[in-house]
């Protein structure tokens, strides 16, 4: 390949040192979701203003809410699947385990991904979350390997004694942040035209129904999925779910590269202070900031 052409799709593709900020998603009842975050999650909560509260670890925000009286629980349309919450070690994915254990959390299911283990569960307004925690890149299985025949199931005794003769601890250790988002879109190929082609991330693998973008090698920061119906809208008004999700860069150049391609494509943006808004075609909405 020539340096010039190599230099233009390094330019084409978001940085490597990309990581993902908040996530704010939407409620019905603010008391009733931030107890819920607090006492099932073991979040800290930040900062409350009229009909938002910023949720985190201590340190670094997380999750925001956003009241919506008016919500109501998504149905068959685009919007969030689920959003994941990582933990730093396996250790503290086994203290929220015992801590979720202890409280008799309703929860949705477990995995094994070979690359992470995983614990899903929806809020109170049926918003989906996944607990994860990374295992060592150098464990991870090959990248054609991760997606195929579907995750294990997780190993929930093995985890729950890492943490044997530990009472559950009643708030997450320091760092918390957001792995991945999950989407509900109506056509994984628009979706990878969009995040993929145009806004910079790399493919990881396409099941169909199912895609996985990412910077980096990484597993996943984005997925996006079909499994709501081919062909599904985007989300009415007063539904609960994702407000908006935030994709952090290093440098306002890098903020700048990501407008650019958008511009190019025709896709409008929102000017933020620290970057911009862009809306995928199916109005879910990102912040791009430096």
């Amino acid at each position: 390949m020539e340096p010039a052409t190599e230099v233009r799709e390094a330019e084409a593709r978001l940085p490597a040192a990309l990581r993902l900020g908040p996530v704010h998603v939407i409620v019905s009842d603010l008391d009733r979701s931030v107890a819920w975050y607090e006492s099932q999650l073991g979040l800290l909560t930040h900062a409350r203003d009229d009909g938002t509260v910023e949720l985190g670890d201590g340190r670094e925000t997380s999750v925001v809410l956003h009241e919506d009286p008016e919500a109501r629980p998504a149905g068959r349309h685009a919007g969030l699947y689920h959003y994941a919450l990582l933990l730093p070690s396996r250790l503290e994915l086994a203290r929220a385990a015992l801590r979720l254990a202890h409280a008799r959390t309703p929860i949705d299911g477990m995995s094994d991904h070979g690359t992470h283990e995983a614990i899903y569960l929806p809020d109170p307004d049926g918003n989906g979350i996944e607990l994860a925690a990374d295992r060592p890149r150098e464990q991870w299985p090959a990248r054609d390997a991760v997606y195929a025949g579907g995750p294990h199931p997780l190993d929930i005794r093995g985890l729950l004694g890492v943490v044997s003769g530990e009472a559950p601890a009643p708030q997450v250790g320091a760092g918390l942040r957001v792995g991945h988002v999950h989407l509900h879109v109506g056509d994984v190929e628009e979706g990878l035209a969009f995040y993929r082609d145009v806004l910079g991330f790399e493919e990881q693998a396409n099941l169909g129904m199912a895609a996985f973008v990412s910077v980096d090698g990484y597993h996943h920061h984005l997925g996006f999925n079909t499994w709501r119906g081919q062909g599904v809208g985007p989300a009415p008004e007063h539904v609960a779910g994702l407000d908006h999700w935030t994709i952090e860069l290093p440098s306002e150049a890098d903020v700048a590269a990501a407008r650019a391609r958008l511009t190019a494509a025709g896709v409008p943006v929102e000017e933020l202070p620290r970057g911009f808004l862009v809306r995928d075609p199916w109005r879910i909405a990102a912040t791009v900031i430096a």
